[in-house]
């Protein structure tokens, strides 16, 4: 099995908060994420791919496919966007890099030909990620 991965990045804003909390208790739990204006990120997404080498083309998958894939599928919908309010499928969760990989898991599972997707990974910065293996 081959692992291939593809980075992208995206910039959005978000405000990390509870809305069943209350203002207090939301600075608690998530601090200055939770401000009533929200801020944004440079994010970057990291999509990891397994399969076999195909024997006539060499690849498990050809990079520029993947990255039209995703493209298509997360970037041109995350891209710019308030994930508060303006991702259909984020409006009612609370807006972590958690949350936003199991969003672009759901999203990619079943749209990578010849390869099965293996991980997902988001860095909001240069010293915070997270992992997603679904």
């Amino acid at each position: 099995m081959i692992y291939v991965t593809k980075k992208m990045e995206f910039s959005a804003s978000h405000r990390v908060y509870n809305p069943n909390l209350s203002d207090e208790m939301n600075a608690q739990i998530f601090k200055k994420c939770a401000n009533k204006n929200g801020h944004g990120h440079n994010f970057t997404l990291e999509v990891t791919v397994v399969g076999d080498v195909n024997p006539s083309t060499g690849y498990v998958i050809d990079l520029k496919e993947l990255k039209n894939i995703i493209q298509k599928e997360v970037i041109d919908i995350l891209d710019h966007a308030n994930l508060n309010f303006d991702v259909e499928g984020l409006k009612n969760i609370i807006p972590t890099s958690e949350n936003l990989a199991i969003f672009i898991w759901d999203i990619l599972k079943n749209k990578i030909p010849n390869a099965s997707l293996y991980k997902i990974k988001i860095s909001e910065s240069k010293t915070s990620s997270i992992e997603y293996f679904g």
